[in-house]
């Protein structure tokens, strides 16, 4: 299937490793120019040469942190600059804490809500006036089950995905009249750095090994195994693409069908 995306420009967040890098490499690979962001230099940039190196569109690496609000506007800039536009934003910077109320501190909580929601708050805003002005665009929030099925031994994550949803909602409402869609994609666990801090949280607050935590997530899975990063990246393209025309406000769970209670037992 032809996405129609020969010739777009699309600017991925959290584009160095993970799910924002196998997005970035689809998202070339179908046509787009690419404008890949993380918050380091090196591993960006080598992002950048590696995926422009494999054909399709061109990327740009660029280096910003998207909890400063400065980084993500001189990154939105930077992009337009280069390409003259941008027609795709996916967002996939952010991680949040594993662990129990009891134990997680205040500052655990805002550093989830500073990046994983306001970061992706940050982004949209930076990127929106640019759509409708050209009276389109397509908005991508890579958020998480979290948002969708709630664990108490994902908390910051969940309240902070939660949040994302809500936004994104807002945004598909009020911004869709002008052209712009924006949707969530919501994976479950990924086979990624990230999952890995997670499953070691969830077997220290649990005080199981690290193979039962593991077992205990694939049992959760009735597909049984872990999501892997290019799964995401095809659901995360063809929702940005021109043949989704027609969804917006859409939360897609991308879990395999998990029941996060079986992790409980």
């Amino acid at each position: 299937m032809d996405l129609k995306l020969d010739g777009k420009t699309a600017l991925v967040t959290g584009a160095s490793k993970g799910i924002g890098r196998a997005t970035a490499e689809r998202l070339a690979a179908e046509g787009c120019d690419v404008v890949v962001v993380s918050r380091t230099e090196a591993d960006i940039l080598r992002a950048a040469k590696e995926i422009t190196a494999a054909g399709g569109g061109e990327a740009l690496g660029l280096a910003g942190d998207m909890s400063v609000t400065a980084e993500v506007e001189r990154c939105v800039q930077a992009a337009i600059d280069r390409f003259g536009k941008i027609d795709i934003v996916v967002t996939c910077a952010g991680s949040s804490p594993g662990g129990l109320l009891e134990e997680l501190t205040e500052e655990q909580w805002l550093g989830s809500m500073q990046l994983k929601f306001l970061g992706y708050v940050r982004t949209v805003r930076a990127v929106i006036g640019h759509m409708r002005e050209r009276g389109e665009g397509s908005i991508v929030l890579v958020v998480g089950n979290d948002g969708l099925k709630p664990s108490y031994w994902e908390m910051t994550a969940g309240a902070a995905n939660a949040a994302d949803i809500n936004f994104a909602s807002s945004v598909a409402e009020q911004y869709g009249p002008m052209g712009i869609r924006c949707n969530t994609v919501n994976p479950g666990p990924v086979n990624t750095d990230r999952w890995a801090g997670l499953e070691a949280a969830f077997a220290r607050d649990k005080q199981v090994s690290g193979d039962r935590a593991h077992e205990l997530a694939l049992a959760s899975l009735p597909l049984g195994r872990i999501c892997e990063p290019d799964e995401v990246a095809d659901v995360v393209t063809f929702v940005a693409s021109p043949r989704a025309s027609y969804l917006n406000g859409a939360h897609i769970p991308l879990d395999g069908g998990q029941r996060k209670a079986i992790m409980d037992l």
